[in-house]
């Protein structure tokens, strides 16, 4: 017997629940013959927007500049971190540009990148965007003339510049590959002809708790920046200013947080990265307050929608946890009209005996026994095994399919298997890959620890969530 209780999408939503589904199966393809066509992918939605819109190339990172998602990125960058079951971090983003018609796409990675550079690879590298679409990985990487990695987002760009430059497009957008969002692009290229800026900078519009990092914008009646400030706990505050034209009072100015989004015309970029700044390495400490004291003209574009830069362990399990509801106050990955693109992987089906599921989004290819799981993601390739039970948690999945170990240990030396084991309860956790987990384990915080460091053991507690590591072990019996 199955009892399957899911709380579906809202209506309004059209009910979208392939969103969870890779790309090959509901969207309209158009592949080349000389390509395999899962390596292809197609927006089938048409251009609203002319074809002058469309010379636009993203400049994707797909790391932050600080850990703050370890132990998660451990063995990988951020953007690379799975998220709601079947995707990862940086496909939000990738999807953005595809679905706003953004055709050229440069993904810059350095730290951890293998996992990231194999998806980017996988998902979208030589895929059919158009007609001379692409999305092209560049890793860091040493020259006879600089023998150092990339010192930051700005240098970075600036040793790219040469490969880009082979693309005669008019603007270049920057954008983090680890934030989760949705947003239209071409409202922001059109904001920023139409003002005729430099640089244009997207802003969010609603006060937050804690610093993202990016600085801080004083913006005028015209949505021009007058004031950049960057704050830092360990430095002090950068400030740049550029005298407004128009006097105004103080209540027309606006304070507003950078996203770390950056609009910034062509022949731009390459005067403050060659010229003005040939030896900056960050655009939010340096590029940016150095063209505002030049008198270059910055603009903000205000976003108000749902934006989550994952600045904490916190954070992430909160995104997954909104994905299990129906609620519209997190990012909706069952949006038909901005689907959220990822590699078409078909695993076999789930396979379901006598569970009971509630509330919970299940990638493909588990194996859910006599088990009971609420508002819980549950990744691809999970294994959860009888009379467990699991609640309010993140299960990344598995790389790997593996059988019960009988009579000894696996081929690693070790005689618990990838999964998590019968009877065993999990809640407000995050379970990284492949992690194996005993028999009768108790992973459920009972101390109410809220930071604690136990790597040793597999483990880690941040603001209260027990984060499992990748590869972890836990013996039966075990609490957590």
């Amino acid at each position: 017997m199955v009892i399957l209780q899911l709380s579906l999408p809202n209506p309004q939503t059209n009910g979208a629940i392939t969103g969870l589904t890779s790309i090959c199966q509901k969207r309209s393809l158009k592949f080349h013959s000389t390509l395999p066509p899962r390596l292809l992918i197609s927006n089938s939605h048409e251009s609203q927007y002319p074809i002058s819109h469309q010379g636009v190339a993203a400049i994707v990172f797909g790391d932050g500049s600080e850990p703050m998602l370890y132990p998660l990125t451990k063995r990988r960058s951020e953007g690379a971190i799975p998220i709601a079951a079947n995707y990862r971090l940086v496909d939000a983003v990738v999807s953005n540009c595809i679905n706003s018609n953004i055709n050229k796409i440069y993904a810059l990675t350095q730290f951890n990148s293998t996992s990231l550079n194999s998806h980017l690879s996988q998902a979208y590298s030589r895929i059919g965007i158009g007609k001379e679409g692409l999305v092209e990985v560049i890793a860091a990487y040493q020259s006879p003339e600089n023998d150092s990695w990339f010192q930051g987002a700005a240098d970075a760009v600036r040793r790219c510049l040469w490969v880009m430059e082979e693309y005669p497009v008019s603007e270049f957008l920057i954008l983090p590959g680890h934030h989760l969002y949705k947003m239209d692009y071409q409202k922001i290229i059109e904001a920023h002809r139409n003002s005729k800026a430099d640089i244009t900078i997207s802003a969010f519009g609603a006060l937050r708790d804690q610093d993202p990092g990016f600085g801080f914008l004083k913006v005028n009646s015209e949505n021009q920046v007058v004031e950049f400030r960057l704050k830092s706990e360990s430095k002090p505050i950068n400030f740049a200013s550029v005298e407004n034209s128009r006097k105004c009072n103080d209540n027309s100015y606006c304070n507003y947080s950078s996203m770390g989004i950056y609009l910034i015309n062509r022949d731009i970029v390459e005067q403050l990265l060659r010229e003005h700044f040939p030896k900056a390495n960050d655009f939010a400490s340096e590029v940016i307050p150095g063209a505002i004291s030049i008198g270059m003209k910055v603009q903000a574009f205000i976003f108000d929608g749902y934006w989550e830069d994952m600045r904490s362990i916190e954070a992430f399990y909160q995104a997954n946890m909104e994905s299990t509801k129906k609620s519209n106050i997190g990012f909706n990955f069952f949006d038909r009209e901005s689907p959220i693109y990822t590699l078409p992987w078909c695993p076999p089906s789930t396979l379901i005996t006598d569970a009971k599921i509630t509330d919970s989004v299940i990638g493909g290819g588990c194996i859910l026994n006599r088990c009971k799981v609420k508002g819980t993601v549950v990744g691809m390739r999970t294994k959860i095994r009888d009379g467990a039970v699991i609640e309010d948690s993140v299960i990344m999945g598995s790389d790997v399919y593996q059988m019960d170990i009988q009579n000894g240990v696996d081929r690693k030396g070790i005689d618990i298997p990838i999964g998590i084991g019968e009877d065993t309860q999990i809640r407000k956790a995050i379970v990284d890959k492949n992690a194996r987990i005993g028999k009768n384990v108790l992973i459920i915080n009972k101390d109410n620890v809220q930071e604690g460091n136990n790597e040793a053991n597999g483990f880690i507690i941040s603001g209260g969530i027990v984060v499992l590591l990748r590869n972890a072990v836990i013996p039966n019996g075990s609490i957590v």
